[in-house]
């Protein structure tokens, strides 16, 4: 059984923070996976301390295992250039955007030997998530490879409630799967998750104050 004493994520504000992060993009983004080559290209120094972008760090056992990239309102332009095909092409994707306020994950890993440990990734999730919705934003964005064995695809559509909106061939990483971009409301993934009784929901909101509640519950 581990000790959730045992499990610390926490956004990275220093250089510490961001050589803990190196470590597992090493691990799994070049060693394991081979989508990258340098590393230190996807977490530059001058990406810490920035506002629009916010990386966070899960530690086990003071041991750093797992790394999450949020990028606050991501331009528009840069889906576009990926050759975005939607899965319903009656949907205004540009318009939907512009109408919402998105944050995109990215760039969310936990290392092969503790990748069975959903604690960790959840961890992530929260620190991620109590950041995202005190500056007001709405809606998430994210791909997912289709080949992938590690694809969190069932997890995301299955138990958050994301919707996959559009794929495309190419993208930031080296890698040839196809991308599915999926889209997530956080309000609705509120309610979807209290309405089940999700343990997931008592745990991403356990710090949440009354006003943040309300705001997600009605």
């Amino acid at each position: 059984m581990v000790d959730h004493e045992d499990i610390k994520a926490e956004r990275i504000t220093d250089e510490a923070g961001r050589k803990a992060a190196l470590q597992v993009l090493t691990a799994t983004y070049k060693k394991e996976k081979g989508w990258v080559s340098e590393p230190e290209q996807q977490i530059p120094p001058s990406d810490v301390g920035r506002q629009d972008i916010a990386w966070f760090v899960v530690h086990f056992r003071e041991r750093p295992v797992g790394v999450l990239r949020v990028l606050y309102d991501p331009p528009l332009a840069q889906y576009a250039k990926y050759g975005f095909k939607l899965i319903d092409p009656r949907i205004d994707i540009e318009a939907y955007l512009k109408q919402r306020r998105f944050a995109e994950i990215g760039r969310f890993a936990v290392v092969s030997e503790h990748r069975g440990n959903m604690m960790l990734a959840a961890a992530l999730m929260r620190a991620a998530t109590e950041d995202m919705v005190e500056l007001g934003y709405t809606h998430l964005i994210t791909d997912v490879f289709e080949d992938d064995v590690h694809s969190p695809l069932g997890f995301h559509t299955r138990v958050m409630g994301f919707l996959p909106v559009a794929t495309h061939d190419h993208g930031e990483l080296n890698c040839a799967s196809r991308r599915i971009t999926l889209v997530l409301d956080l309000k609705s993934s509120y309610q979807r998750l209290r309405a089940r009784g999700n343990w997931l929901y008592r745990y991403l909101t356990r710090d949440w104050d009354d006003a943040l509640h309300r705001r997600f519950a009605s």
